[in-house]
């Protein structure tokens, strides 16, 4: 079962080189496609969702402003400009991936073999790449992952991030891919001088086609071993040292979603995120602000202008002012008092705001006080399940796409052919639980449900198998003893032995 297809050297690339005549031809195509996609609102909205991940926000850039003398806003660079940032939003991301794919995923099948196959593969390695291109879906609504070989021949899997990858759909669903871009930047060196490279990688059947973008324009980034700009995905060595380059016959790009909208989970907690730093910011902005929680109310001040007063005042902690007959001077003051009771029930409401548009949980709720019940738990969760429904919906489509390639691969290096071999990818939710409960229901059920899949629903269980592997061994040995014992009804122990 070969499912590479060989290395074409087609009309493709001759278009990218020479042009197509007068028509518009693929390279001025892809030209125009980059540079509406670089700027595009969706893109500019997943690179913000990575940003305030990272913890950069836009308060980072905020400025304090007064109305000045023509009514127009001015920045004022004499007061407190604090930017706190609550990075409730990368919890809210790292709460939702660790929920769903935190714990390792069960692998189960039929075929022991293919499982065990299966499971090196996706092994922990592969669990913390799909751990991490969740987090990345949910900053962008989409994130890609990679099937290359490594340098040892290994299949490998690598994460590259949704603003990276302009996808080209077949079908309006986004689910059969054409062909993608993928634009990323390098570090690199003009002379002695360094500057930022713009490289552009384009993904199809014939394999990859690799440019760098200078000033809108591709350029072919000829490879500096085989002299060529277009790639085959693998390439195998013979005995004679021969190389060959081979291509799957689908594209190596499996795109991993947080829904089938794509839309990223920044889009809907954007604002919120925003108020609570503005809140959090101005609270400590009006607390810093001493000498203007009190207004002072100046009457005949011996002095030039305000700027000499406000010195003499931080200097020597006294002012001078006019008492003399008729003309009396002195200070009166008015007290601002900042309320904090009413930042607190604000920050409050912020925050359960962005957990429920979100569609996360709250660790703290007071459901979880007293006693809590698996019936309240389950209410908590529910929001967050609902979305972990979308989720692994999407994640479970990716895996079809993730197993077909392994299925090649196993079939190219004579692992065995278990194409339409049946397999179950089983998330195992990061939830808390009344395992007691639990349990018991189990308890309840057997002779009901099958042994597989009473242990496939303990809590405790990670690998069903192993466990029924174990449970059999269990059982076997229990027999022998049973069989033993029957043998030999009147074993002797020691003591009779030596009294004999």
């Amino acid at each position: 079962m070969l499912d590479f297809v060989n290395t074409l050297t087609s009309q493709f690339k001759r278009l990218i080189m020479q042009g197509a005549g007068s028509r518009m031809s693929d390279r001025e195509f892809l030209e125009k496609e980059i540079a509406r996609w670089k700027g595009s609102p969706q893109r500019i909205t997943q690179i913000k969702g990575h940003m305030y991940y990272e913890n950069e926000h836009d308060i980072l850039c905020r400025k304090r402003t007064m109305i000045g003398a023509d009514g127009k806003l001015e920045t004022v660079h004499n007061l407190p400009n604090n930017r706190l940032i609550d990075n409730q939003y990368a919890k809210m991301v790292n709460q939702k991936a660790n929920y769903l794919v935190g714990k390792p995923f069960v692998i189960d099948g039929k075929n022991v073999q293919y499982v065990k196959l299966l499971k090196d593969i996706f092994n922990r390695r592969f669990m913390k790449t799909l751990k991490n291109s969740l987090k990345a879906a949910l900053n962008g609504g989409i994130a890609w992952l990679y099937l290359y070989y490594d340098e040892k021949g290994a299949l490998a899997f690598r994460l590259f991030p949704g603003y990276e990858v302009l996808p080209f759909w077949k079908d309006s669903e986004h689910t059969l891919l054409d062909f993608a871009v993928r634009l990323y930047l390098v570090e690199g060196y003009e002379g002695i001088s360094p500057r930022i490279i713009e490289k552009v990688e384009v993904y199809d059947l014939r394999g990859v086609h690799k440019f760098e973008l200078d000033g809108g324009t591709l350029v072919p980034d000829v490879d500096t071993e085989s002299g060529e700009f277009e790639l085959p995905y693998v390439t195998m060595t013979d005995d004679e040292e021969t190389a060959a380059g081979l291509n799957w016959k689908r594209i190596p790009l499996i795109p991993i979603k947080y829904n089938d909208q794509e839309i990223p989970l920044i889009k809907k907690v954007k604002t919120l995120q925003d108020s609570i730093n503005v809140m959090l910011s101005d609270f400590e902005n009006n607390m810093q602000e001493d000498s203007r929680n009190t207004i002072l109310v100046i009457k005949n001040y011996d002095g030039t202008d305000l700027g000499e007063f406000r010195h003499n005042l931080a200097t020597y902690g006294a002012v001078k002012v006019r008492h003399d007959g008729e003309t009396k001077g002195g200070i009166e003051t008015l007290e601002i008092t900042v309320n904090a009771e009413n930042y607190k029930t604000i920050l409050e409401l912020l925050k359960k705001a962005l957990i429920e548009n979100a569609m996360g949980y709250d660790a703290k709720d007071d459901r979880l006080s007293g006693n809590p019940n698996q019936m309240n738990i389950q209410s908590m969760y529910s929001d967050i399940d609902l979305d972990a429904n979308d989720m692994e919906t999407e994640l479970q489509a990716a895996f079809e796409e993730i197993i077909w390639f392994v299925n090649v691969h196993l079939a190219n290096t004579g692992q065995g052919d278990f194409d339409g071999e049946q397999t179950d990818i089983i998330f195992n939710r990061d939830m808390l639980m009344d395992e007691g409960a639990i349990i018991e229901n189990i308890k309840n059920s057997e002779g009901i449900l099958s042994s597989q899949t009473l242990v496939a629903q303990h809590p405790w269980i990670e690998d069903v198998s192993r466990e029924l592997q174990k449970l059999e061994e269990e059982k076997q040995k229990a027999m022998e003893e049973i069989e033993r014992q029957q043998y030999n009804p009147f074993p002797r122990n020691e003591h009779q032995e030596e009294d004999a």
